[in-house]
């Protein structure tokens, strides 16, 4: 095993006992496809140090029309929603997030369970290393195994002050492997709870209904908010078109403008008589249409304003990603398209998938490396809201989820593990992960026992497979998407009014409810 070469970061992988891919989700699985790159120069603007400084200020009149409108900079003021889509069944439960028995994380599985989750003998979370370290690290709040690659990324890309603002949970939950027939994503869902943008409402990285690899619950899906495919930089800029204006004046000039012909028209507007039952209504419309070119004049007319490649805070000596990292790895110009529209509020919530994660290869050093990269891409959406001032909710799914026989892989990036053997949907699990800018998100209970009951919501037997009777999300797809809503609403003190919302959920009584509720409100 230490002398088999491991797959490139970017190499498709081939399996002799999968048959050939032929669909979008086969492609993406086996990483045959993935995220389009793309090379961005440089401009003037990127002299500006906070590119919103640059834009021009409406008239206090038309400020004031902005909410008649229904024009906000922060989108609906919910938290923003960022998930991202592991395709191919990535390894989750155990050499990522540590998931245990009845009690929590940390009420260990058995040595065979964890064996099956790729951790060898040596290496068990109730165990200590050579040197006394524990192998269990909960530096962001939920409870990673300490040599996990995905903990690694995500701390390479967090600031300690914002690892101290995050807290998790992890859900155990079966899925499907290798399909993108699980209906896992829960955007429509999260819309639906009031996430919105003041540009768009969901973005996706795929051109899928769900905006990812994996399937929305079809009683979720609202054509009305289909998510826009966001995978680059130029697919933000390519959003807002202010028109010629902004060309031929200077942006200060051409919001001047915007606001002359606003003013003018309801001028005139004021004088006419529609001789229609809904003239009040038509003259509104039209008003804000003006308003709204305003206003998009206002904030975009400088290109910088949406482009992750020229925002200081993404890319850059200061930046969380280096020029380097940026241009040269496509994931990681999708991660920062993603971020930037969300966290900022143009858009409510947003879907990054991620392919080849389908990585039982017969080594461990492919899925480590992939399983890194994933987590730099999680930990600079999160180190993002911290520098823009915004809470955060992030939710990491796969479809279905891979085993280990114990065989051991001991190359440099394979780490001792064990090698991934095949494809098992006993031992998957979701988990979130939650900033928050005033402090570290509160588990619900009131004492150590039911906070650690809160902080994993279902649970695995001793063998390391999902109890199915362990929460109604263990064995139902649909549920654990409802469970991740039910969770998001509560970030905002909102889960009474979930029935409602959601009147054919089955995640049973306000009490059961409660109990796969993992943190108070935070806002």
């Amino acid at each position: 095993m230490s002398k088999k070469k491991h797959f490139g970061l970017d190499q498709p992988l081939r399996h002799p006992d999968h048959h050939r891919p032929v669909s979008r989700r086969d492609f993406l699985g086996q990483g045959f496809r993935a995220g389009m790159a793309t090379v961005l120069g440089g401009s003037i603007f990127s002299l500006f140090a906070n590119p919103r400084s640059a834009q021009a200020a409406l008239s206090s009149d038309l400020e004031a029309m902005r909410a008649t409108c229904g024009v906000s900079a922060n989108g609906a003021g919910k938290i923003p929603f960022i998930c991202f889509d592991l395709a191919g069944g990535a390894n989750i439960a155990g050499s990522n997030v540590l998931v245990g028995k009845q009690g929590g994380q940390l009420d260990f599985l058995s040595t065979s369970g964890y064996n099956k989750q790729g951790l060898p003998g040596d290496m068990l979370p109730s165990l200590t290393d050579a040197a006394g370290n524990s192998f269990v690290n909960q530096d962001l709040g939920l409870a990673f195994h300490s040599d996990s690659q995905m903990l690694r990324g995500i701390l390479e890309k967090v600031a300690a002050g914002t690892a101290n603002a995050i807290n998790g949970a992890v859900i155990p939950a079966r899925s499907e492997n290798d399909t993108g027939n699980n209906p896992h994503n829960p955007m429509y869902g999260i819309n639906r709870a009031g996430a919105n943008g003041s540009l768009l409402a969901l973005i996706g990285s795929q051109t899928s209904e769900s905006g990812g690899n994996s399937m929305a619950p079809a009683d979720l899906i609202n054509a009305e908010v289909r998510p826009t495919k966001i995978d680059r930089p130029s697919d933000v800029t390519g959003l807002v078109d202010v028109g010629d204006l902004v060309g031929l004046l200077s942006q200060e000039d051409t919001v001047a403008v915007m606001e002359s012909m606003y003013r003018i028209s309801n001028a005139k507007l004021g004088k006419v008589n529609t001789r229609v039952s809904n003239d009040a209504v038509i003259k509104d419309l039209v008003k804000c249409g003006y308003m709204k070119s305003a206003d998009l004049a206002d904030r975009f007319g400088n290109p910088s304003a949406l482009d992750p490649a020229l925002d200081p805070d993404i890319v850059g000596p200061a930046g969380i990603f280096s020029s380097e990292e940026f241009f040269g790895d496509r994931e990681f110009q999708k991660a920062a398209s993603t971020m930037k529209l969300v966290v900022n509020g143009y858009a409510g919530a947003g879907t990054i998938t991620m392919g080849g994660y389908d990585y039982h290869t017969g080594d461990r050093a492919t899925g480590e490396l992939r399983d890194l990269r994933a987590g730099r891409c999680i930990g600079a959406c999160l180190e993002y809201a911290a520098r823009v001032g915004q809470p955060l909710m992030v939710y990491v799914f796969s479809d279905g989820s891979v085993f280990s026989n114990g065989m051991i892989d001991d190359s440099v990036e394979g780490r001792g593990k064990g090698v991934w053997t095949g494809d098992n949907q006993q031992t998957a699990a979701s988990y979130f992960l939650v900033y928050n800018p005033a402090g570290r998100p509160t588990l619900l209970g009131g004492s150590a026992d039911e906070q650690a009951r809160h902080q994993q919501l279902g649970y695995m037997r001793p063998s390391g497979d999902v109890e199915t009777a362990g929460s109604p999300a263990a064995n139902n797809v649909n549920q654990l998407v409802q469970t991740v809503v039910l969770n998001y609403m509560a970030l905002h003190g909102e889960q009474g009014s979930f029935a409602s919302l959601f009147p054919n959920h089955g995640l049973g009584n306000a009490s059961l409810m409660d109990s796969l509720t993992a943190f108070a409100p935070i806002q």
